[in-house]
């Protein structure tokens, strides 16, 4: 498969780093209070770096360096020096490397620590090629779910390339574990659903929603009083956005922050935050569950695996649900000259 060795010893593998990694941080949730968690230790690739993601990031480091012993590794994520990048295990060079491991210990943290959502831990691998790899080459990914202190429940996901995603639900209090059927929407329209644009933070609201409103009256017609043709749910973590599309909740999603940099420099203003590369590092998973997943263009993600790179991205629940909002999304971004073509 895809150039990687024993794929499913290796899936086994990553699954119980995942474990360790959300066991550690639902201990730490307990026993800790929100400031303590939600404490600012620093600033790494432009993103705010809190408490709770420096737990996660010993145990990762820990983990994978044992994994590194079985399968040497290049491992990409936050917190590894000034490029997010160490060859494993210790000693290691380029040329050791047989894969690429691109990893978000916490996605959703800021929902995390305050108990407001789950986060995820994610993870990517992709045979290694000498540094050139893209989200494209990802063959393998995992998605473990971080649950609120209150909630004992928590999900898997995961995928090998060309063999379907899987899914478990795992119970905290009995320790069981039952499959999970990923079921994307089959809705055929959004009316009546949940999804649209990612406007997380200040400074590019404006922008988004101008577009997102636009888009949903090109698809359903203008807004009727007193009933709301459709609904959306800002969660915070690009990777709780792909599980809501994967288990059927949402219709589409499309996070566009990097492409709309024009608008907001126009005003003067700073972009801010958006998508990296290791927050998209699981999106294999949703496209073998049949979610759509691709840039505003319609093309295959094709981001660099670094912790640097702004990614835009759509998702849609299925093909007519694309049909319907894809070329009103595509008409939006056009009149605004910011897709090619306008």
């Amino acid at each position: 498969m895809a150039n990687l060795r024993s794929p499913r010893a290796l899936l086994a593998r990553i699954r119980a780093v995942h474990e360790a990694i959300r066991d550690e941080v639902v201990a730490a949730c307990e026993r800790q209070s929100t400031d303590e968690l939600s404490a600012v230790v620093g600033d790494d690739a432009g993103d705010t770096v809190f408490a709770v993601d420096r737990i996660s990031e010993t145990v990762l480091l820990e983990r994978f360096a044992d994994l590194a012993r079985d399968w040497p590794c290049l491992l990409v994520a936050e917190g590894l020096g000034h490029d997010g990048r160490r060859f494993l295990p210790d000693g290691a060079r380029a040329e050791d490397a047989e894969i690429v491991i691109l990893v978000d210990p916490i996605d959703g943290t800021r929902g995390l620590m305050v108990q407001k959502r789950p986060a995820w831990v994610l993870t990517g691998v992709a045979p290694y090629r000498g540094g050139t790899e893209t989200l494209a080459d990802i063959a393998l990914a995992v998605q473990t779910e971080i649950p609120l202190v209150k909630q004992h429940l928590c999900d898997t996901m995961w995928a090998v390339a060309g063999e379907g995603a899987q899914a478990e639900r795992f119970d905290r209090l009995t320790g069981a574990r039952r499959p999970l059927a990923l079921r994307p929407s089959r809705a055929t329209t959004i009316l009546q659903g949940f999804g649209g644009l990612s406007r997380f933070f200040p400074g590019a609201r404006a922008e988004l929603g101008a577009i997102d409103d636009e888009v949903v009256e090109r698809v359903l017609g203008p807004t009727v009083k007193g009933r709301a043709l459709s609904f959306e749910d800002q969660y915070i973590s690009s990777a709780g956005q792909l599980y809501e599309l994967t288990i059927g909740h949402d219709r589409w999603v499309a996070d566009l922050r990097p492409i709309i940099e024009p608008l907001v420099q126009a005003r003067g203003r700073a972009l801010g935050i958006c998508s990296h590369p290791y927050d998209l590092c699981t999106e294999l998973i949703a496209r073998e569950a049949g979610v759509i997943v691709t840039d505003p263009t319609g093309a295959r993600l094709a981001a660099p695996l670094d912790v640097f790179f702004d990614v835009a991205w759509t998702g849609y629940a299925n093909e007519a649900i694309r049909d319907a909002v894809a070329p009103a999304l595509d008409a939006a971004l056009r009149a605004r000259g910011l897709v090619a073509g306008a």
